[in-house]
This record gives C-alpha cells, sequence and structure tokens, in this order.
C-alpha cells in the first residue's frame, strides 16, 4: 500500500474550500499571531462543516504540519468554552467563511466577554489572587522564602486572569502575552511596568513589589466594583498592601497618620 502524501497547508485550503460542505475554516496558534511562527510551527486549522453533513473527508487528512480540527457549525459554536481553547480561537484568523461573516462573528464572541461573565469571573480571580498574595506575604514574614516565591508566582497566574477579566477579555497563554499586550494593552496599565513586576515578583517573591503592585489593583478592582471582594479580607489587607498606606474612598491608597 503506497503511503499517502501529506498535504501542504495551501493545497488543504484549496481541497476544502472547493467542497460546499465546509462553511468555514480558521487558523488558530502562531500562524494566527504576526511575528511568532517559529520553524516548529504547524498550520492549526478548525474545518467547520454544515450541520447534518456526514462524515468528513477531511477528518484523516492532517498530517505533520498540518493539524485539523473538524466539527460541525454547532460544535464550533461551542468549541471556545473550555477555558483551554477560548483564547486559541479569540486570536485564530478567518480562512474561510461562506456564511456571510458567521465564522467571524464566533470567533469574536470568544474574544469578548459579556459585562455579567466579566463581573463574576473578575471577582473570583480577584480572590483568588488576595489569597495567593496573602499567603505568599505570610511566608515571607516567617522567613519561608521558597513558600513565599511559590505563592508570589500562583499569585501573578490570577492576577493575570483578573487583570484580562477586568476589560471583558480572555487572558492569553503565556506564550502570547507579550504579543498580546503590545497589541492590546490593557486601559491603565504600563504594558513594560507590568511585565518588569511580573518578572520581578515570579523571580524573587520580594514583598516590596507584591505590596506595590497590589496598590494598584486594589484600586483597579474597587474602581470596577469589586470593594466587597477586597473588604471581605479585613484586617488582612493591611499585609498586602504598602507599609503605612490605607485606601480611600477612591480606592487608591493613601498614607497614614499614624
Amino acid at each position: 500500500m503506497t503511503a499517502r502524501t501529506p498535504l501542504t497547508y495551501d493545497a488543504f485550503v484549496e481541497l476544502a474550500s472547493a467542497d460546499p460542505a465546509v462553511v468555514g475554516l480558521a487558523l488558530k496558534g502562531s500562524r494566527a499571531h504576526e511575528g511568532m511562527v517559529t520553524a516548529h510551527s504547524d498550520h492549526d486549522v478548525y474545518v467547520v462543516v454544515a450541520d447534518g453533513t456526514g462524515p468528513s473527508p477531511f477528518a484523516d487528512l492532517g498530517g505533520p504540519g498540518l493539524d485539523l480540527v473538524v466539527v460541525t457549525l454547532t460544535e464550533f459554536r461551542e468549541a471556545g468554552m473550555p477555558a483551554w481553547e477560548r483564547y486559541a480561537l479569540a486570536r485564530a484568523k478567518v480562512v474561510l467563511d461562506r456564511l456571510d461573516g458567521a465564522i467571524g462573528d464566533i470567533l469574536a464572541g470568544y474574544a469578548r466577554l459579556d459585562a455579567e461573565e466579566a463581573f463574576r469571573t473578575s471577582a473570583a480571580w480577584l480572590d483568588a489572587y488576595a489569597n495567593s498574595l496573602y499567603r505568599s506575604l505570610k511566608s515571607h514574614r516567617a522567613g519561608r522564602t521558597r513558600a513565599a516565591r511559590l505563592d508570589a508566582a500562583d499569585s501573578v497566574r490570577f492576577l493575570l486572569e483578573l487583570l484580562f477579566a477586568l476589560d471583558r477579555r480572555v487572558r492569553p497563554y503565556n506564550t502570547y502575552l507579550e504579543w498580546e499586550l503590545a497589541r492590546h494593552p490593557l486601559p491603565g496599565w504600563d504594558t513594560e511596568e507590568l511585565l518588569a513586576a511580573f518578572d520581578g515578583i515570579t523571580a524573587t517573591g520580594d514583598a516590596a513589589a507584591q505590596r506595590r503592585l497590589f496598590a494598584q489593583v486594589e484600586s483597579a478592582a474597587r474602581a470596577a466594583g469589586h470593594g466587597a471582594v477586597l473588604d471581605a479580607w479585613g484586617d488582612s489587607l493591611d499585609l498586602m498592601r504598602p507599609r503605612g498606606a490605607s485606601p480611600a474612598a477612591d480606592g487608591r491608597p493613601q498614607p497614614r497618620e499614624d
């Protein structure tokens, strides 16, 4: 039996575009992120077929360099809901759309959280961030430097989720974090300063740096209506805030007069 010659990406697109059962093609991954392609980058493609279509002839056409996910239109509308796949689809590129823009609309929907989802998830991520931050600072106070660093690293993970949720966006994978922030900065945050803070905190667990960052986060979170989440931490907030600071009515830390 003669082995099948693997299809190139361009040949596959031509073949799929000629099949009326294929209603959309979406390219995800590094090929959908300008400047991120490496010598090892595959072409990762969602092949969207019409509902009610029988077994797709494209299911077995993938190979080295060509990773195909064949789904019905209904399945494609749900494909980004597992959290691990949503960002990939949020930044995917439309290669074929026979549905008058519906494929692009589905991708755009994955990129933007609705107001209720954004508020609910940002509240949860804020609490998770505060928890890891508090643990890190307690360990730092007790001289447990390794535990402090590990919890500090965890806090950054939760904080990233929070900051993007506050902007009603999906957090990018770490691979694409700098790419995302360079092209779509978080409102109210200086990208270079934020990334530098992440570098220092994850590398050293520095307590002062964590507190300085928390002061900015507290201000942003209170402005977004999450004061109750923070206030539930009670006196524990004193450990998280910069030394000698307390929140003003607008949520921004102010010097204490004690």
